[in-house]
């Protein structure tokens, strides 16, 4: 059964009005809320009783999963190590997330270990999002991990975005890709107040022909503070490339860190970084066709973000 704070946790980091249809498994407070399996994708718990297994069988097509965990719990710091199996040829959409309500004084947190194997040809799209909420002063903590192995000519495509509300987040993401593969991570990062968010990324081209693309946008608002670092490593004939874009408002503080190592003479590696606040001839624009000054801003960052 979904409370009201359940519903709107669930719609904000996955875009769930409802229990949904296809392979699902919900985690509230370290349990297992809700789980259902389809034909050609199995979810079942991991060994050690610390996370999930799933396996996508060969071939699937146009399925999806939905695997969103909520927290609502004072002083939980929920721990779960998940598993992703995608088969041969495969096409598949994720949805991951993880929403924390806090209503008290006290802290509250989750870190997300998952681990994505993908076979040769296969395909996957996973979605990420994090979020809090709450009237309560408690400190909200999310940490997620990211390991992604791609096999031959597999492609992975991952969108992993933070909405405002997080305290601290210290994310890693690592992946190797072999042969003719290829991964496109878009990260998009808002923090306000005096929250800290860390992204930690590195990428192995191990295969001819592999290719890798990071594309990172923040926006650090009031006292908060944004770190990021993402390494290329080309250790094959391969083009990877690295895009982080920074919109600094208040006192905001932004690192930049990234690093471009190739071990392979035809590999082409490339990176593109800016920091800077707002442009005030876009400012000026958008007030020009009746937008207040507040208005302006927050259409400026939506459209940063997407």
């Amino acid at each position: 059964m979904l409370d009201a704070i359940d519903k709107e946790l669930l719609k904000s980091v996955a875009g769930l009005e409802a229990i949904p249809k296809g392979a699902y498994n919900i985690r509230k407070n370290g349990r297992l809320l809700a789980r259902e399996v389809s034909a050609n994708i199995d979810i079942e718990t991991n060994a050690e009783g610390s996370g999930i297994v799933i396996r996508v069988k060969p071939g699937t097509v146009n399925e999806s999963v939905h695997i969103p965990v909520i927290l609502s719990q004072a002083d939980l710091f929920d721990v779960v190590k998940n598993e992703f199996i995608i088969g041969e040829g495969a096409d598949v959409t994720i949805i991951a997330g993880c929403g924390i309500h806090c209503g008290s004084e006290r802290p509250e947190g989750h870190a997300g270990v998952h681990e994505f194997r993908i076979g040769m040809g296969a395909r996957m799209k996973y979605i990420e999002k994090h979020y809090a909420s709450g009237p309560g002063k408690g400190k909200r903590t999310l940490n997620p991990v990211t390991r992604v192995f791609l096999e031959k000519g597999a492609r992975a495509e991952m969108e992993l975005t933070q909405l405002p509300g997080v305290d601290e987040a210290r994310r890693v993401n690592e992946a190797t890709l072999a042969a003719e593969s290829s991964l496109l991570v878009t990260e998009r990062v808002m923090t306000e107040g005096s929250q800290f968010a860390e992204s930690r990324n590195t990428v192995i081209l191990a295969g001819d022909d592999a290719r890798a693309e990071i594309i990172a946008r923040s926006v650090i608002k009031d006292d908060s503070r944004q770190d990021f670092h993402a390494t290329l490593e080309a250790r094959a004939r391969s083009y990877g490339h690295l895009e982080c874009d920074a919109i600094v408002m208040g006192n905001g503080m932004s690192e930049t860190v990234p690093a471009l190592r190739t071990l392979h003479p035809e590999a082409e590696l490339t990176h593109e970084a800016a920091i800077g606040k707002i442009a005030n001839d876009q400012l000026m624009k958008l007030m020009s066709l009746g937008l207040d000054y507040d208005e302006a801003v927050a259409r400026i960052i939506k459209g940063f973000l997407r």
